[in-house]
């Protein structure tokens, strides 16, 4: 598969709230120099549970470029201490969310109910998938939905017409929100004062010379795709991709995801991507909200 529909890429199926073995997760040994897991402008609940957190922390220690690892690497990219790592691994084996032999350890399959737990919740997956099909038939194209989750955008519907980029995308694969066409309908629809936090927490590195690597140069940007209704990114993720967006509403009018497509550059000019799918996307999100207003009334 690959990103921001073939598409945003470069994220995989990271973990919430972690680069891949950054050993910045939540619940770190205290000294570990590792985070507390609390964001930084968030004091700590009286309520945290640090072992729940910690125990969290092992599962997610795991991704796609770290599948196997043994007691040593998941206590280094957790900031956990071999003994407190070795409890959890161990407590895990035993649930059945994670499997052993020699040295080595992994997620099982039962690891996906956590994931399942909050998409079968989720109205907005199930109602997305039919209009996702519909869109990559027509325009022979990938199609994908998304949420904000933090920094990031987190996929949680996809149909694949054919892989352009040299990342895989699959439900869960987390990508930076600044830098997407799905992130930046989600980020232009925040209210300014949770704006202006998010980008002054937010690492704006850009990843091709087509990044907008200002902050006053992504707000403009922001402020456009809000007044326009939509976002169109053009190589910013990998050379190559381009990438468009709209959003999805709720019954209230509010944003609570983005729909998109994505192309290889080769395929349309950024002038054909506005007059041809930008309409036909944009209709495929208000078909959706359509479709989102008729639940739980």
């Amino acid at each position: 598969m690959t990103a921001e529909g073939h598409d945003e890429a470069a994220g995989s199926g990271s973990v919430p709230g972690a680069e891949p073995g950054s050993g910045s997760v939540p619940g770190a040994e205290p000294g570990s120099g590792s985070g507390s897991g609390n964001p930084p402008d968030r004091p700590p609940s009286p309520d945290f549970v640090q072992s729940l957190a910690r125990g969290l922390a092992v599962i997610t220690a795991f991704d796609a470029d770290h599948p196997r690892q043994t007691l040593s690497e998941v206590a280094r990219t957790t900031g956990l201490t071999r003994a407190t790592a070795r409890r959890f691994l161990h407590t895990l084996v035993e649930l059945g969310y994670v499997d052993t032999a020699g040295s080595a350890f992994w997620l099982t399959p039962r690891v996906l109910d956590l994931g399942y737990s909050y998409l079968s919740a989720m109205p907005l997956t199930d109602l997305a998938q039919p209009h996702l099909e519909r869109l990559s038939a027509r325009l022979d194209e990938s199609s994908s939905i998304a949420v904000l989750d933090g920094h990031d955008i987190v996929y949680v519907g996809r149909v694949q017409v054919r892989r352009i980029m040299s990342i895989g995308i699959t439900i869960g694969t987390r990508f930076p929100a600044f830098a997407t066409s799905m992130g930046r309908v989600l980020l232009s629809a925040l209210p300014p004062e949770e704006l202006d936090d998010h980008l002054a927490a937010t690492d704006l590195r850009v990843r091709t010379p087509h990044g907008i690597a200002d902050p006053a140069g992504l707000r403009a940007e922001l402020a456009a795709v809000a007044d326009r209704g939509w976002a169109l990114v053009d190589q910013e993720l990998e050379p190559g991709l381009r990438s468009l967006a709209a959003p999805v509403r709720d019954r209230h009018g509010r944003v609570v995801a983005a729909l998109n497509v994505s192309t290889h550059a080769a395929r349309y000019s950024i002038e054909q991507l506005r007059h041809e799918l930008v309409p036909v996307v944009v209709d495929a999100a208000r078909a959706l909200s359509a479709d989102l207003a008729t639940v739980n009334r």
